[in-house]
């Protein structure tokens, strides 16, 4: 189910539309995501492309786990 909601918002996202997603499966959200927020405790403490995200290493540690980061 999880594959086939990430494939409808790839296909979304190809059609030009903005989704607005709040996702627990960090990583997945960040290889599709443009742009992304990291909030903690209620406020904004990183935002960037996905991609910057995905390489920096707090939300490596915090959210992936550092040894999930090429998976």
């Amino acid at each position: 189910m999880v594959r086939d909601l990430f494939q409808v918002i790839r296909r979304l996202k190809e059609q030009g539309l903005t989704v607005l997603l709040v996702e627990q499966n960090v990583r997945q959200s960040l290889l599709i995501s443009d742009y992304a927020c990291v909030l903690e405790r209620g406020r904004v403490t990183l935002e960037g492309t996905g991609q910057e995200l995905l390489s920096n290493d707090h939300v490596v540690r915090a959210y992936i786990g550092a040894n999930r980061r090429g998976a």
